[in-house]
């Protein structure tokens, strides 16, 4: 649907993007994901004409739009900030980008209700200015506008930063809902990366103007290609060398293991004396801070309710080199 081939982007002397190479499939939810100032807002200003590469192409459906005006991309796009007109009523800001395309008035109106029902507007807030509505229900008339025009790909910078913890994680589900009931691809922009593994199909890890892997989420977090990856999707333990070396692990490699990999018992033949320091409640899952081999570990536990332990309390770590993930000493 979209390919993105060989995209170096250039300001000046800085080189903000170094060879970019993207396939996304119709139908696809593609996250690029990373920190600030990695690349991945000048990726998606790039796919929609806002910036033209300095060398590169990008394709849409097969047809080179390197070119093509920002206006005939055929690519809804929301933006962080939402973009709207705050002195103009919903209904109008949704109907923009239709009387742009001068279509008739009845037309409008029925592409304005329709589009509306679906992202949960009532015709009631239709009729208020944006201004009067939560930060969640502008968020909706964002999408909403983006949508009502019917193109082939929207494309959504970082939509959900300006909202509170609680309501993000709300309209993200109704986020991937809404994309998965349209049907329509879409490449979404984010520097959360819980956001982009609940998300996403497919997943680009950007830093410094590269593409460090694309994959699926499960591919990312499970079977990260570098060290930067491992380290930026979610939280990780580095080993340090009374573990490793035990492990019978090269020296020349630094070695890391995800928290909920690693196993506590209370009694156990197997794995390293540790001591439990502390630990942090979450409901669900309770995370250990463990002294073992050196160093402290972080270790996450599914909580039963009945096998907790305690600070001071001597346990076994038991850690399965086959769930470690190594990368060369830089």
């Amino acid at each position: 649907m979209i390919r993105l081939d060989n995209i170096f982007v250039k300001f000046g002397d800085f080189e903000a993007l170094h060879d970019i190479n993207v396939h996304v499939k119709e139908g696809e939810f593609f996250t690029f994901l990373g920190p600030s100032g990695c690349g991945k807002t000048t990726t998606l200003r790039t796919i929609t004409g806002f910036i033209e590469p300095s060398s590169g192409s990008v394709f849409m459906a097969g047809k080179d739009i390197t070119h093509v005006p920002i206006e005939k991309r055929n690519i809804g796009i929301v933006f962080q900030s939402y973009a709207l007109f705050p002195t103009m009523t919903v209904y109008d800001n949704i109907a923009f980008g239709l009387k742009i395309k001068k279509l008739g008035k009845n037309d409008i109106d029925k592409k304005v209700r329709d589009i509306a029902r679906k992202v949960d507007l009532s015709d009631e807030q239709l009729a208020k200015a944006v201004s009067q509505l939560s930060g969640g229900q502008q968020q909706r008339v964002a999408i909403a506008r983006a949508l009502v025009t019917e193109p082939a790909i929207i494309c959504m910078d970082e939509p959900l930063s300006n909202l509170d913890a609680k309501l993000r994680v709300q309209l993200r589900n109704e986020l991937k809902n809404m994309q998965r009931e349209f049907g329509i691809t879409t490449i979404y922009v984010t520097h959360d990366q819980e956001e982009a593994l609940t998300l996403s199909d497919c997943i680009a890890v950007f830093n410094k103007g590269k593409i460090e892997q694309t994959g699926t989420p499960n591919d990312i977090y499970n079977h990260s290609k570098t060290e930067f990856v491992a380290n930026f999707i979610g939280d990780i333990n580095k080993l340090d060398t009374q573990i490793t070396s035990s492990l019978g692990l090269s020296e020349k490699q630094n070695h890391f293991i995800r928290l909920e990999r690693i196993r506590v018992e209370r009694e156990s033949n197997s794995g390293f004396p540790g001591v439990i320091e502390s630990q942090e409640y979450y409901g669900l899952y309770i995370k250990y801070y463990i002294k073992a081999g050196g160093q402290v570990l972080k270790v996450i536990e599914k909580n039963d309710g009945v096998n907790i332990y305690r600070p001071g309390e001597n346990v076994r770590v038991i850690i399965n080199p086959a769930d470690i993930m190594s990368y060369p000493k830089e």
